[in-house]
């Protein structure tokens, strides 16, 4: 597997997608069509992401983790103010994702990398 890129997803629009075969959420309240990519994280990302975006959700979130090489659409690392984040240019078929993790969403510790 190549390195791994991450989601946070809602858990109801990650079985939205599990029943439809594709994500197609780009992140909180926009979906792919809305924002022209789904946004993705490294490793040492995602919870940064989760902090700053997340932070009042109270509904189950889950992270994807991502297999890149099952993606039928291409990942191109975007600036995104001091950084670049990994953006997925089309939406994330079912089985690129090879790890679905439980996240907590009482601003309690992560899962761990």
């Amino acid at each position: 597997m190549t390195e791994p890129i991450y989601h946070l997803a809602l858990a109801t629009d990650w079985a939205e997608a599990c029943r439809t075969g594709s994500y197609r959420t780009s992140t909180r309240g926009r979906t792919l069509e809305q924002e022209g990519f789904i946004h993705a994280s490294r490793a040492d990302q995602w919870e940064g992401v989760r902090d700053r975006f997340y932070r009042d959700v109270t509904e189950p979130l889950v992270l994807l983790v991502i297999d890149p090489a099952r993606l039928g659409a291409p990942v191109r690392d975007e600036p995104v103010g001091e950084e670049t984040f990994p953006h997925v240019h089309g939406p994330i078929e079912v089985a690129a994702v090879v790890e679905v993790r439980p996240v907590p969403t009482d601003g309690g510790p992560g899962t761990g990398k």
